[in-house]
């Protein structure tokens, strides 16, 4: 801002984009040396840091040779869900574990709204973080992108499609849908139904692929009667299973994508009369503690949750210490535990 010719306070990157007529993410992607800038815009963008005399905060900051020592973990979801579901505080622990080990402060950040998505857009942009942790995070999702053009350093958990660009830690979720149902029909189930996940989540279709790579490995017809989906929350359980029931209520078998939705089918079953597992047996993911208390004690494949969140925070730690050329990949096994309810 200028007044009476003099400079008052640092201009923003707002102003630099405003001065440069390219918008503000244009203005980051300039600043980080990103390659998905046109010539011309690179120019407008230079001559506005120019003329405005602009700092970019990281640059102040490597001036000075200090770093943050913070890292933010986001979850694009509600409190409810947060702690309703144990997936996410398994995760949570165990980042929390390793960034504790490495002195550095944990802010979980919960983005459910385009003006909370825009806030923290804002405070990344600012350098008040050394790097993103992203969990539970969907198929056209632009924030892992846009914290890697603002020069952060990103680790997903999971991914967005199978030629995710950003670095992640993820399990083997073909392999989780594949084992339950191979489980499923070897203890001779044929009409093996499934609740998946929400579709635009990669891991909800790799669990699917992996439920129909079961079926054809057992010599079964993949029926799509037999496919109901679900949002990993124990309310999209109930719905589907009910969905499930009216369309083919001769099913013997249920693949739920995960334990919260297996819990949740298996409140409708025994409304409905149906007895597990001597009607229909029951299996879920995560082998989380709702598995382990319920009624009968759930199978479950399990995926090491809180090794993901360990996993996710040293793989950022060692791209905040070293940025490597390419982006660390790593995908976990998962584990069959059968329980009573199949």
């Amino acid at each position: 801002m200028v007044v009476s010719g003099r400079q008052t306070g640092r201009p923003t990157l707002e102003e630099v984009a405003a001065r440069a007529g390219v918008g503000r993410g244009t203005v980051s992607r300039v600043i980080n040396g990103s390659p998905r800038v046109s010539e011309q815009a690179k120019a407008a963008v230079g001559r506005a840091i120019a003329e405005l005399g602009y700092v970019p905060n990281r640059a102040a900051r490597a001036l000075a040779g200090s770093r943050t020592d913070a890292v933010a973990l986001v979850i694009p979801e509600t409190e409810a869900r947060l702690f309703a579901e144990p997936y996410f505080l398994d995760i949570i622990r165990g980042v929390s574990v390793e960034l504790a080990d490495a002195d550095k402060q944990l802010l979980l950040t919960l983005i459910r709204s385009d003006k909370e998505r825009q806030r923290f857009e804002q405070y990344l942009a600012a350098q008040r973080v050394d790097g993103v942790l992203l969990v539970s995070v969907h198929g056209d999702d632009p924030l892992p992108d846009q914290v890697r053009e603002l020069g952060l350093p990103a680790v997903l958990n999971g991914r967005r499609t199978e030629g995710e660009t950003v670095a992640y830690v993820d399990s083997d979720n073909v392999g989780a849908g594949r084992s339950a149902v191979a489980h499923l029909a070897g203890r001779g189930r044929r009409r093996i139904a499934t609740i998946t996940g929400p579709l635009d989540m990669y891991v909800a279709r790799c669990r699917l692929d992996g439920y129909h790579e079961g079926l054809a490995e057992a010599g079964l017809f993949a029926d799509r009667q037999l496919v109901a989906t679900g949002d990993f929350t124990e309310e999209g359980g109930q719905r589907a299973m009910r969905e499930l029931l009216a369309r083919r209520p001769d099913l013997d078998a249920v693949f739920a994508a995960s334990d919260v939705m297996a819990a949740g089918a298996r409140g409708v079953l025994r409304e409905a009369g149906r007895r597990v597992p001597d009607d229909v047996a029951l299996v879920g993911v995560d082998d989380s503690a709702v598995a382990r208390h319920m009624d009968p004690p759930l199978t479950s494949v399990r995926q090491p949750i809180e090794e993901m969140g360990r996993t996710m925070a040293r793989l950022l730690l060692q791209e905040i210490g070293e940025a490597s050329a390419e982006q660390p990949r790593r995908v976990l096994p998962t584990e069959l535990v059968v329980r009573a309810s199949s």
